[in-house]
């Protein structure tokens, strides 16, 4: 059951303080992103620093895709926020927090409980969870692990019709309350760290457990990926992904489920337009966290002209960069409905597992909550554009003034 509620932020606060001074308990867990990282990359194998660190290219985007700091949030004073209401309504569904964990593939290569950790942590908080298509656990015991926390699931979208249609089935039936289509990724990108390794951990049966549980695509093998994995890993490398589809293939979602669709992965408005032409549910706005095309326009670059073109007649999400609660607010300012967390509960999972991602939720989440009130807002509806100012609109310093 969910810890949250009214004054969350103050609460945990008071907390660490009581455990730090009056206990000489201080906190397990890095609190600063930056020594979060650096306990979670000491913690890691080559090959998990190796998938998580960085970005695509040269880490361009990866790295202008961190930085916030062109916009600033403007508080207002005096405006009763004694009690603060983080909860938000995504299509139709209703979340305890406007913050929820991004897709995250090959969570073993982090953890050896993988998205079991990472489900328990989010289903104690309350936080909303999004499960990759690649994860190293089947969707089904992961949506158990979850219970009734609210859940996506994310689809990759498979060249074998018979797999995709099963998997969008799976992920109904076993509870999930939405799709999230990724169309940022039909082909994969540079990403150098992995092609300096040399490795890619598909090829060692890392992040298949959907494709190898799935009856359809074990229709497709000679024998079980329990009797022959490499035979059963080269089938997926054939038939993962699909660089042809069009807007027109979105049909084949909405015909194979009654979830809500999330297309995942815009930076053009003029996508935006075209998916909600075609009858998506929400839009997200996405880098895939800088690892597709370096040099491209950040997510947070493209949310305003994003938001403006859909206009609210579908709901946005949010990801890639986000590594404070500062950074989930502005991108809520801008137009975002939910905004996706990444790469800290990704370091929070490899530096302690369940606890480590617990720990790093209720951080952010109190982190949010207290700057939300410290800025006036009550409610996360009540933060709208006018509370964040762009930096380019600030009247700049007069030289020579008495």
């Amino acid at each position: 059951m969910s810890e949250l509620g009214s004054g969350y932020g103050t609460r945990r606060v008071n907390e660490l303080y009581r455990r730090g001074t009056l206990d000489g308990d201080p906190p397990d867990f890095p609190v600063s992103y930056d020594d979060l990282r650096t306990a979670a990359l000491e913690a890691m194998s080559p090959e998990g620093r190796a998938y998580v660190a960085g970005g695509a290219g040269n880490d361009e985007t990866f790295e202008r895709g961190q930085d916030f700091s062109a916009w600033r949030i403007v508080p207002r004073m005096l405006r009763d926020v004694e009690s603060r209401d983080l909860s938000t309504t995504v299509v139709g569904q209703e979340f305890p927090v406007p913050i929820a964990l991004t897709p995250l593939g090959i969570q073993s290569l982090l953890h050896e409980r993988a998205e079991h950790a990472t489900a328990e942590a989010a289903a104690d908080v309350g936080v909303p969870t999004v499960l990759s298509s690649l994860s190293s656990t089947p969707m089904e015991a992961v949506a158990d692990a979850l219970g009734s926390t609210p859940k996506w699931f994310q689809f990759y979208w498979s060249s074998d019709e018979r797999i995709a249609r099963s998997f969008l089935t799976r992920a109904e039936d076993a509870g999930y309350d939405a799709i999230v289509v990724t169309v940022d990724a039909p082909i994969l990108g540079w990403r150098e760290r992995l092609i300096e390794r040399g490795y890619y951990p598909f090829l060692e049966g890392d992040g298949v457990a959907n494709y190898f549980s799935d009856p359809a695509f074990r229709d497709r093998l000679d024998a079980p990926p329990e009797e022959d994995t490499e035979a059963a890993v080269e089938e997926f490398l054939d038939i993962f992904g699909d660089a042809s589809l069009t807007w027109d293939d979105l049909s084949f979602v909405r015909d194979h489920t009654d979830l809500p669709i999330v297309v995942k992965g815009v930076l053009d408005p003029r996508d935006a337009e075209l998916a909600v032409e075609h009858g998506v549910d929400a839009v997200g706005v996405s880098t895939h966290g800088g690892r597709q095309v370096d040099g491209s326009i950040t997510a947070l670059e493209a949310l305003p002209e994003i938001a403006a073109a859909v206009g609210g007649e579908v709901d946005i999400t949010f990801d890639s960069g986000v590594r404070r609660a500062a950074d989930a607010y502005k991108a809520i300012a801008l137009g975002a409905d939910l905004v996706m967390l990444g790469r800290p509960y990704a370091y929070g999972l490899a530096a302690g597992g369940a606890d480590g991602v617990r720990t790093v939720l209720r951080n952010l989440l109190a982190e949010f909550d207290l700057t939300m009130g410290l800025s006036g807002r009550r409610a996360v509806d009540d933060i709208g554009r006018d509370a964040v100012r762009h930096a380019s609109t600030l009247a700049p310093e007069r030289s020579g003034r008495r």
